[in-house]
């Protein structure tokens, strides 16, 4: 699938890139914020990126963002069965 995004003229020259950079720079700036807000998974989130799992959690990790999600209530009844 396409999406057609209109941007402010200058944007490339501003952020120094090429066309096909900004758009890896925005696939991947989406699948990050979508998997922190646990709407895709990292399967998901790593095909709209573009790349394997193992490069998408490295992605994570270079942008600060939280590589693995935790549900506190799972964990409790995981520690809790022991």
């Amino acid at each position: 699938m396409q999406v057609c995004v209109d941007l402010p003229e200058g944007l490339l020259a501003a952020l120094k890139t090429s066309p096909d950079g900004l758009g890896r720079e925005v696939r991947l700036a989406a699948a990050v914020t979508w998997y922190e807000q646990g709407k895709v998974s990292q399967e998901i989130a790593a095909r709209v990126a573009g790349l394997d799992r193992t490069d998408f959690l490295l992605a994570l990790v270079r942008s600060g963002a939280e590589s693995f999600r935790v549900d506190l209530e799972d964990l409790d009844r995981e520690l809790a069965r022991g």
